[in-house]
């Protein structure tokens, strides 16, 4: 079982808040560093501001050596799948073949409506980014000296020279969520790793169930697609070091130790347990209160080194 640190920078957060995080989660040894991509605040004032997430993914690819880097999940709303083929290829140059892309169709009115971005029904949505990610993926799996051509309902590549190349032979893509026909049947499809975000045990196992069912119809071994979950985190060594955590992210312990990765290191690793039962492979922990780097210390030295 893999851990990996996911981070909400929208909810309020500077570029060196995020290096700190990345380089005590790579010190550490946590298998990964992800943030998401938004650009509005889901509650609170969210200052100074949003970062953007390839932004500031290529600052952290020159300002850490070992840990991987990527989204959950880039927004494919937000940018033409040819600029986005070449941003993280680029990236992956940078960091030497560490990169992973996380790819959504978007849900998120409301940051579209405040910094003009469109926001298409979600049929629209969802038929954009099944076209995003066969872009995205043909692009770099064009050989060398070869072109790309796509002519799509939405978008039109003509004879594109698929440049630059990523330094990995495959970047892998990630596809996640609760989508009972599309999500699945994309996933199989096209990704690396199926991800289902703050689902209880029985939705998650469900999802990966449809992932499975749909790699099978078109002859896809499902043991090829990681399975990953996201949890929200909030660890303490007692019972007042857990509340100070719950309180300092806005919410309730007994709710936390519900629907999230809560309680003592013995509560969590028990937790962490009943995810690998059905199959889990990484778990994304969903870290909100980016000042606390105790907690990703306590968790790596009372968590992370009892699994295997």
């Amino acid at each position: 079982m893999e851990l990996r640190i996911f981070t909400e920078p929208q909810q309020g957060a500077t570029y060196d808040d995020l290096l700190a995080v990345a380089r005590t989660a790579e010190e550490l040894g946590y298998g990964a560093f992800f943030r998401s991509d938004h650009y509005l605040t889901m509650g609170g004032d969210g200052l100074p501001g949003p970062t953007d997430a390839w932004t500031t993914l290529a600052g952290l690819s020159r300002d850490t050596t070992s840990i991987r880097l990527g989204t959950l999940m880039t927004s494919a709303t937000f940018r033409h799948p040819g600029v986005l083929a070449i941003q993280v290829a680029q990236v992956d140059q940078m960091s030497n073949g560490r990169v992973e892309l996380g790819l959504g169709a978007g849900w998120f009115g409301e940051e579209h409506s405040a910094y003009g971005i469109p926001f298409p029904d979600t049929r629209e949505r969802f038929d954009r980014y099944a076209e995003q990610l066969a872009i995205v993926t043909g692009l770099w799996a064009t050989p060398a000296g070869e072109t790309f051509t796509h002519v799509g309902e939405h978008y039109t590549l003509t004879d594109s020279p698929a440049l630059p190349k990523p330094t990995q032979e495959r970047v892998p893509v990630l596809v996640g969520g609760h989508g009972k026909k599309r999500t699945p049947a994309l996933a199989a499809r096209y990704a690396d790793e199926f991800n289902v975000p703050f689902a209880s045990v029985t939705d998650t196992a469900a999802a990966y169930a449809r992932v499975d069912r749909a790699c099978e119809e078109i002859e896809r071994d499902p043991a090829t697609l990681v399975r990953s979950a996201a949890l929200v985190l909030c660890v303490g060594r007692d019972e007042a070091e857990i509340a100070r955590r719950a309180a300092a992210i806005g919410r309730e312990v007994d709710e936390l130790r519900l629907n999230g990765l809560a309680g003592t290191p013995e509560e969590v690793l028990a937790k962490i347990g009943t995810y690998r039962s059905i199959g889990t492979d990484r778990i994304y922990l969903q870290v909100l209160d980016l000042g606390d780097l105790d907690h990703l210390r306590l968790v790596a030295a009372e968590v992370m080194a009892h699994l295997d």
